[in-house]
């Protein structure tokens, strides 16, 4: 089926322009994918406090009419959100415990995460920082120096995660002084910048983009996250292949979540659909117990038998570790 007319414009739109135009209203997104809110568990108050956001890049890979789409599922505001449960917190994980440098997360041995950013093109219902104190800990212009100068410092660290929100939502300028920043650091190895952005605005990876990447000296890897083999359309395929064509190594990490992939099989087509595309399945996550997610949750016990049934299915090298993050930890724990 053809793309509309207005939807072939949008896509000849820059980047940024796509993403001022993604769908920040519900009705909005459900006329465009012919569903009645009336006939949908939506909440005004959930999207209040956690606000629907969603590019029409993705939007277009959402069956129409099926309210029960496992992408819909990750990105409309329902009410459930708005319940309690029992275990889940602002801070899942301990990131605001770990904060050593303004922008900086310094949890595990070797690696540090910087917070660039606050902002996503997609604001996905799951997310672990959805509660995230960014205007405290982002790292602005001012605390770059200090940031690097932590790095420069500590001769134990070989990496530096860029993280958010998604550092692909930076300019290229300021993405280009970052690493610039970061390439005159001689004992960092790497530079790993974790981004939804290649799936969810593929228009993002411009030449100019990869230009940046080129120029670096460290060895540069980019974890995508994507948690369905419906994600992967013909734009974020093009996006994918000229990071892979330009030798920049690709992993993905998706999140184990209720409705969306919960399954064997599908969990088994996102990883053929990944790899076919030079993308390595890395981590399958637990969710991470932030407020607001809770109906999302997938047993650990149930994640066992779901993964026992994918090792039975696909060749080791395709199948994805699955972990979940735990506060204080000195790693991401392995769950076997």
């Amino acid at each position: 089926m053809s793309e509309p007319q207005s939807e072939i414009q949008h896509f000849t739109k820059n980047w940024q322009q796509q993403l001022a135009e993604a769908f920040s209203n519900i009705e909005d997104i459900c006329r465009y994918l012919h569903l009645s809110p009336d006939d949908l568990p939506i909440s005004a108050a959930a999207a209040d406090n956690f606000p629907l956001r969603v590019p029409l890049s993705f939007a277009a890979c959402i069956e129409k009419g099926n309210p029960h789409d496992p992408l819909l599922r990750q990105v409309l505001p329902i009410n459930e959100e708005l319940l309690a449960y029992p275990g889940f917190s602002n801070d899942p994980v301990g990131d605001l415990a770990s904060a050593s440098q303004t922008g900086v997360l310094h949890k595990y041995h070797g690696r540090v995460l910087f917070i660039n950013t606050g902002s996503c093109a997609i604001n996905c219902r799951y997310c672990f920082r959805r509660n995230f104190p960014y205007a405290d800990l982002q790292l602005s212009k001012q605390n770059e120096d200090n940031a690097v100068q932590y790095i420069q410092d500590n001769a134990s660290i070989s990496e530096v995660i860029l993280s958010g929100g998604d550092p692909l939502l930076l300019s290229d300028s300021r993405l280009t002084r970052i690493i610039q920043k970061l390439d005159s650091i001689k004992h960092l190895l790497r530079i790993r910048i974790h981004t939804r952005l290649p799936i969810v605005l593929p228009a993002r990876i411009t030449d100019e983009f990869i230009n940046i990447l080129k120029l670096s000296p460290k060895q540069i890897i980019i974890v995508l996250h994507c948690n369905h083999a419906n994600e992967l359309n013909e734009r974020v395929t093009a996006a994918c292949q000229l990071l892979k064509n330009s030798g920049i190594t690709l992993f993905n990490q998706s999140v184990l979540l209720k409705g969306v992939n919960d399954n064997a099989e599908v969990l088994a087509e996102l990883s053929e659909q990944l790899f076919s595309q030079g993308i390595i399945p890395y981590y399958l996550h637990l969710l991470d117990k932030a407020a607001g997610t809770g109906h999302f949750e997938v047993s650990e016990t149930e994640a066992l038998e779901i993964m026992r049934q994918v090792q039975a299915t696909l060749p080791g090298y395709l199948v994805p570790k699955l972990v979940k993050e735990q506060a204080g930890a000195t790693s991401k724990q392995t769950i076997l």
